[in-house]
C-alpha cells in the first residue's frame, strides 16, 4: 500500500500546481487536512480494536477503504476531486494506523520493542522508496503522462488488500476478554503515565518542525528539476529513512532514546537549511536526504516510547491519542509552510522548520540535563 500511495504522493503536488493550476497554500491545505484526517481517525480505530480485541478486521478496513480511493486520483478533473479522494485515503490509513502498531506491540519481545518498530518503520520505507521509483520508470514509458501513472497505482493496492487476508494473523490470547465499559472513556486518560504525556509532547514538537513532504516535491519542480525526475526526491529521502530505521531502533534498545531523538533533530535542521540555500539539484538531494535520517531517527522512537510507556490493554488508545495530537500539530504546520511559501518565498518555509527544530532539540537538552543520573525517564509500564 505505501508503493501505491507514494507512487501517487509523489506525483501528487506537481499534478496540483502544474495540471490543476492550485497554489502552494492549497497543497497544504490539502495535505494538512488529510493528514490531520488520518491522526484523528486513529484515535477511534485504536481505541476500538482495544475494545474488541480484535486488529485485523480494522487493518483490512482501513486497507480497503484506501484501495478504492486509488482510481479516483486519475478519474480526477479539479483540486476538489484530488482532495476528495486524498482525503479517503487518508481515513483509511488513519483506520489501520494504530490498530498496526498496537499490533507489532502485542506480538513484539520487549527485550526486542526497539527492533520491531524500527524494522517495521524500514519496511514501511521500502514501499514508499519503490512507489517513486515506479513513478520514475513509469513516467519514461507514458512519456510523462502523469494520469497514466496514476492508474499504475491501483494494481498495488490491490495486492496490499489480498495480503492482509491471507498472511496477516494476530494473537488469540485475550479475544474473549471485551471491556465491560463504553469504548471510548475520557477517563481511560487518568490511566496513562506522566512518561506517555511527556513522549506526546515531545512528539507534537517533532511534528510542528516537519511540515509535508510535498514541499520537498515542489522545492524541486522549483529548482527547474525535470518532472520525469521529481519523483527521485522521494526516493532518496525513503532511502535514507529506510536505512537509517532499523539500526537506529536496534539502537534504541541498548542506549538513551534521548540522545537519538536528539540526532534525528539535527538532521531535520540540516536539511532545513541545505533545502532553503541549495543552488544545485547536489545540495537539493543532500537536505532530502538529511529530511529521510531525521525521519528515520525519530519515528519508530517515538513508536516504541508510546509503547513502553502505556498499559498493555490500552495500546491502541495510546498510540490513536498520540496520532491525533500529532495530526492536528500537522495540519497547523503544513498551513503555515505553504502560506510562508506563497507569501515570502521557500526560504521561509524552510527556516521556520528549522527554528522549531531547534527548539524541540533545546527541549530535549534541558530534559537530559534536568533528569536525575540514574533515573528512568521513559521506563517501561508494567
Amino acid at each position: 500500500m505505501d508503493l501505491s500511495s507514494e507512487l501517487i504522493h509523489s506525483l501528487l503536488p506537481i499534478f496540483l500546481v502544474s495540471t490543476l493550476g492550485a497554489n502552494v497554500l492549497t497543497v497544504g491545505l490539502i495535505e494538512g487536512i488529510a493528514e490531520a484526517t488520518a491522526h484523528i481517525v486513529k484515535v477511534f480505530s485504536g481505541v476500538i480494536s482495544d475494545f474488541l480485541r480484535r486488529r485485523k478486521i480494522l487493518l483490512l478496513l482501513g486497507y480497503g477503504l484506501a484501495a478504492l480511493t486509488k482510481p479516483l486520483f486519475p478519474l480526477a478533473d479539479s483540486v476538489f476531486t484530488v482532495f476528495t479522494a486524498w482525503f479517503l485515503d487518508r481515513i483509511g490509513k488513519g483506520i489501520r494506523g494504530a490498530p498496526r502498531d498496537a499490533l507489532i506491540a502485542d506480538v513484539a519481545p520487549e527485550k526486542i520493542r526497539g527492533a520491531c518498530f524500527g524494522l517495521r518503520q524500514s519496511m514501511d520505507t521500502v514501499g514508499a522508496f519503490l512507489g517513486p521509483l515506479a513513478a520514475i520508470a513509469l513516467l519514461f514509458i507514458f512519456n510523462g503522462n502523469i494520469i497514466l501513472v496514476l492508474w499504475a497505482a491501483v494494481i498495488p493496492s490491490a495486492i496490499a488488500v489480498l495480503l492482509i487476508v491471507f498472511g496477516v494473523e494476530e494473537p488469540a490470547g485475550d479475544r474473549k476478554k471485551h471491556h465491560e465499559h463504553a469504548p471510548l472513556q475520557w477517563t481511560a486518560l487518568n490511566r496513562f503515565p506522566g512518561q506517555y504525556w511527556w513522549v506526546v509532547f515531545i512528539g507534537a514538537l517533532f511534528t510542528l518542525a516537519r511540515f509535508s513532504e510535498a514541499f520537498l516535491v515542489l522545492r524541486a519542480q522549483q529548482m527547474g528539476l525535470s518532472i520525469n525526475w521529481i519523483p527521485a526526491v522521494m526516493v532518496v529521502m525513503s532511502v535514507a529513512y529506510a536505512l537509517s530505521a532499523y539500526p537506529a531502533g536496534i539502537l534504541s534498545d541498548r542506549m538513551d532514546k534521548k540522545v537519538l531523538l536528539a540526532m534525528g533533530l539535527v538532521f531535520l535542521i540540516v536539511a532545513d537549511l541545505l533545502l532553503a540555500q541549495a543552488a544545485t539539484i547536489v545540495m537539493l538531494m543532500l537536505g532530502v536526504a538529511a529530511w529521510g535520517l531525521h525521519m528515520g531517527f525519530s519515528q519508530g522512537i517515538l513508536a516504541t516510547l508510546v509503547a513502553e510507556t502505556t498499559p498493555q490493554e490500552l495500546k491502541g488508545t495510546a498510540f490513536g491519542l498520540f496520532n491525533f495530537i500529532s495530526g492536528m500539530l500537522l495540519l497547523f504546520a503544513s498551513l503555515v509552510a505553504g502560506w510562508l511559501w506563497d507569501s515570502y518565498g521557500f526560504r521561509y518555509t524552510f527556516y521556520c522548520g528549522a527554528l522549531f527544530a531547534l527548539l524541540a532539540l533545546s527541549v530535549l537538552a534541558i530534559k537530559q540535563i534536568s533528569t536525575p543520573r540514574g533515573s528512568m525517564p521513559f521506563a517501561s509500564s508494567k
